[in-house]
């Protein structure tokens, strides 16, 4: 079972949301039947054998094995992944993109460049996954308290200095057999209730 999925196909996107189906699947962390899944979810196994089926049909839940009880063959499911990140190439034209209107204080923004994100490496894992290799990726996750808004604004041009000046640094046009990699940095509030999400917004250019 993977950590995390990537969710490309917009009917494996639809068959996700579906609130039975992705109840099936949280249950479905540990391996278990139609009848299994029937009682620890209080609904008709045949309703269940319905959705398991669907989501067979969309990869996101596997079989682990078949169990023979009298005349009857009992098939045992997993799902694939213990979380799933639905990818905005499901959207096809919609899906946002980051050079509409690219503005570094744009919250809005900020949600394009973490979309296109998702699709490029969800991509990336895809592909990885069918030549089964590795996804050669990094990432950095630290929280940052600022006393003032000057404080986050003397933080925000120190780093875009400091990454401004290592991508000039080790960016190499030329060099033959190189490969293009995405920097992506953002910053934004950590949020912790209505009001403050709300007070939050209304800083948006």
């Amino acid at each position: 079972m993977l950590d995390v999925a990537v969710i490309e196909e917009p009917a494996a996107a639809e068959a996700s949301l579906d609130p039975i189906r992705s109840r099936i699947l949280a249950a479905l962390a540990e391996p278990g039947s139609a009848a299994m899944l029937a009682g620890r979810l209080g609904l008709p196994r045949q309703k269940v054998n319905y959705h398991l089926k669907e989501l067979e049909r969309h990869g996101l839940v596997e079989l682990v094995e078949e169990r023979r009880k009298g005349n009857v063959t009992e098939r045992v499911f997993r799902a694939t992944a213990a979380s799933y990140v639905i990818s905005p190439s499901a959207l096809g034209a919609i899906s946002p993109d980051p050079a509409r209107s690219p503005d570094q204080l744009s919250a809005r923004w900020l949600v394009a460049l973490g979309s296109r994100l998702v699709q490029e490496v969800g991509a990336l894992l895809t592909g990885a996954a069918r030549a089964q290799r590795r996804v050669a990726t990094f990432g950095i996750d630290a929280q940052v308290r600022f006393a003032s808004a000057a404080d986050r604004a003397a933080f925000a041009e120190e780093l875009a200095h400091a990454v401004t000046t290592l991508v000039s640094r080790y960016h190499d046009e030329s060099a033959p057999g190189g490969r293009d990699h995405r920097v992506v940095v953002g910053m934004h509030q950590i949020p912790t209730a209505r009001k403050d999400t709300e007070s939050e917004a209304g800083q948006e250019n």
